[in-house]
């Protein structure tokens, strides 16, 4: 009778403890009642993630804005960004500009539409242009360190500012200056899948961009 009685004591302070206060149930309050992300609704907003940077929407889903004990922290991650958004961009750009147009002057020897192949036409015939153009490389990446250390310890560089804006866009509206580094972002995003899908398709199909397109329309392949 007693073991009996201990027992539904037991199960009636347990079942009790479930409903009392305590920072366990605390932190599954705070955690549920927390903003969800704009991109993930069902994850909450990374806490760094505030909106403040253009393009946020909150997607973070490996934590990585959280890392800053290693030397790599959001405003790097944000600088690697802008600059991966810009050579994609650019990317997509001279890719297809060099198949419809032909291979820039100097460089006749590249004709294969595929860049891919392209690239290898003109290591055999002049590899001195691929290592002119990786030390140029080397000089802008070491360039650009410097200033995203600097800007980084003193606060007063954004993330991808080099204060080039010939056209002065930065002077005017605020509110359009803010839509323009958001489109800056969006395209990038959209230009970084657009240039491994280039990639790609050249090292598998070896036809370039164009040249896929239009074998996929023909095949009706989409």
């Amino acid at each position: 009778m007693f073991k009996t009685a201990a027992a539904i004591t037991s199960l009636l302070a347990a079942s009790a403890s479930a409903f009392a206060p305590s920072s366990f149930n605390g932190r599954i309050s705070t955690a549920v009642a927390a903003e969800k992300s704009q991109s993930l609704p069902f994850m909450n907003r990374p806490p760094l993630l505030d909106g403040s940077m253009a393009g946020d929407v909150g997607f973070d889903p490996l934590g990585l804005s959280n890392i800053d004990d290693v030397g790599i922290d959001l405003y790097w991650l944000r600088e690697a960004e802008i600059k991966h958004c810009r050579v994609a961009m650019l990317a997509v750009v001279g890719i297809l500009q060099v198949e419809i147009f032909g291979p820039a002057p100097g460089c006749e020897m590249a004709t294969d539409k595929c860049q891919m192949d392209a690239f290898w036409q003109i290591w055999g015939a002049h590899p001195q242009y691929i290592a002119f153009g990786l030390i140029m490389i080397m000089m802008i990446e070491m360039i650009s360190g410097i200033a995203t250390t600097q800007g980084r310890e003193s606060g007063e560089r954004a993330p991808g500012d080099f204060g080039l804006d010939p056209l002065g866009y930065g002077k005017g509206d605020a509110a359009g200056y803010a839509r323009l580094q958001a489109q800056e972002i969006a395209n990038g995003r959209l230009a970084m899948f657009a240039a491994a899908g280039e990639i790609m398709q050249g090292c598998t199909t070896h036809q370039g961009a164009l040249e896929n397109l239009m074998t996929a329309l023909r095949d009706n392949s989409f």
